[in-house]
């Protein structure tokens, strides 16, 4: 009797209780999520590529505008990034990064500084569009080298047939021009534009592979200002030795370089975050749509010809750019999680 009362209706323990199945998880939770990688990729393709593709056209058109330096256009870069400052200053972290790797930050932002300004000298002896596209080439391909090498860190099949694809693009932009080169005193500037423009890459890709080396709270901050710092400690005495400074009175060449300073700095910050998501060499190939939306400006807002080749080379980058972002489309469900 005593058994029939709803408090002793116990269960029995004697006997195996059945395995346990997970609950099942509702449809709008069973759906795919993106991985890290390719979030760092849509980053480094939304945030990174796409600003700076804006970056190259108006450059020129403030050169156009008022003959404004290349270092003086540097220089008020740099100016952009030094405003975070404060917000290191509000979280009580210090400036220059925590001691023990200070002097690689350092590093990071004197490699950074030095890959802008071989890209800004050999855009006075180089059409930008090509010098654009040799630095970009040149980052990726010394990336893939640099990870497989330091890191020990490989890539699919698909990312290698992407990153080659994309290879081929940039040659497909270029290769017109390197076959047009001159003999004599101006064929030596332009192969010494074209060997700058690979330093500038070469310099882009250690900075990355530097960066990946950091972990500390406020990285991404800490080197956003040490990139402002080192820009200027070394623009401002270059500015007043090699060139000569000028103070545009149009407001078309201050519009342009406000966009620049605003632009490079959310492709510096996107292209930092995503490159601690996916691999380097990924991150370096997607960033080759700078190319792309600078060939675009430069026909529909610069009135400039654009060769066929150009269109050719970047359909090619256009659809490795696709590879890559298809085959890293990763899912993990909620299911996979739990286990």
């Amino acid at each position: 009797m005593a058994g029939s009362h709803p408090y002793f209706n116990l269960p029995d323990f004697t006997q195996p209780s059945p395995p346990s199945t997970p609950p099942s998880l509702p449809s709008h939770q069973r759906c795919c999520r993106p991985s890290d990688a390719t979030k760092g990729l849509l980053v480094a393709l939304l945030g990174g590529g796409l600003p700076a593709g804006f970056v190259g056209p108006f450059s020129r058109m403030a050169y156009q505008a008022s003959h404004f330096p290349s270092l003086e256009l540097l220089i008020c870069r740099c100016l952009f990034h030094l405003p975070i400052a404060l917000l290191l200053k509000l979280r009580g972290d210090p400036l220059l990064g925590p001691p023990d790797v200070r002097g690689r930050a350092c590093l990071h932002a004197l490699l950074n500084v030095l890959s802008i300004g071989c890209a800004y000298s050999a855009v006075q002896v180089v059409p930008a569009g090509n010098a654009a596209t040799v630095r970009k080439g040149s980052s990726t391909v010394c990336s893939a080298l640099l990870a497989l090498c330091l890191e020990s860190q490989g890539l699919s099949g698909y990312d290698w047939c992407g990153l080659l694809g994309s290879t081929l693009g940039l040659i497909i932009i270029v290769g017109p021009g390197l076959g047009t080169l001159q003999e004599g005193t101006t064929g030596l500037y332009t192969a010494l534009g074209y060997v700058l423009a690979f330093l500038g890459g070469l310099a882009l890709s250690l900075g990355l592979l530097v960066y990946r080396s950091l972990h500390f709270p406020s990285c991404l901050l800490t080197v956003a200002f040490l990139f402002g710092l080192v820009g200027l400690l070394g623009s401002v005495p270059g500015l007043f030795v090699l060139q000569t400074p000028v103070l545009p009175n149009d407001p078309l060449s201050w519009s342009c370089v406000g966009a620049v300073g605003i632009l490079a700095l959310v492709s510096f910050v996107c292209v930092s975050y995503a490159v601690t998501k996916a691999h380097p060499a990924l991150v370096c190939a997607v960033l080759h749509s700078e190319v792309v939306v600078a060939l675009m400006l430069q026909y529909y807002v610069l009135y400039e010809t654009v060769a066929p080749s150009d269109i050719m080379g970047a359909g090619v980058v256009l659809g490795s750019i696709a590879i890559i972002t298809a085959q890293n489309l990763s899912c993990e469900k909620e299911g996979q999680v739990e286990e």
